[in-house]
């Protein structure tokens, strides 16, 4: 399965690692199924490190919500590694502490193995994650320039355009 992030900057694809974190995955898709997604900003970037979104934008960024309105546990897969730049992962305030919000890698993160839930990986729009690592940013990694996605669409397959 895959999404697209229509972000104000361009497209970010994602594949989602269904079979390997399901739960994680119900979430996340099911999440950007209903719009849940629609106009989040990316409130947070760390350049050479990460960005996060994932919070409604009519709510604070510490909000994040499941589709279960209470935090989920986490899917840590040994296999599933923040080894690259474009890994998809949770945010979380600690272990089994999942919600809604979500970061792409920059860079490779393995002082993250075992803490945070990977679940998927850019497979599009690679410049578009240039792009949104070369933002500014204040003191606390805030993007001074609002950017937000947009909306979202859902394909079946990773590959479909």
């Amino acid at each position: 399965m895959s999404v697209t992030l229509h972000t104000d900057l361009g497209d970010l694809k994602i594949e989602v690692f269904c079979e390997s974190v399901p739960k994680t995955a119900q979430n996340f898709l099911a999440l950007c199924a209903s719009g849940y997604y629609d106009s989040s900003p990316f409130h947070r970037s760390l350049p050479t490190f990460m960005i996060q979104t994932g919070s409604p934008s009519h709510l604070s960024p510490k909000v994040s919500n499941s589709i279960w309105e209470t935090d989920f546990e986490d899917e840590i897969r040994p296999s599933l590694r923040h080894n690259a730049r474009g890994i998809l992962s949770m945010a979380n305030k600690g272990p089994n502490t999942n919600g809604s919000q979500f970061f792409i890698c920059y860079a490779p993160a393995p002082h993250l193995d075992g803490k945070n839930s990977v679940f998927g990986r850019l497979i599009g729009g690679e410049e578009i994650l240039g792009r949104l690592e070369e933002l500014e940013v204040d003191k606390k990694g805030r993007p001074k320039e609002r950017v937000e996605i947009k909306s979202v669409t859902m394909h079946a397959n990773p590959l479909a355009g």
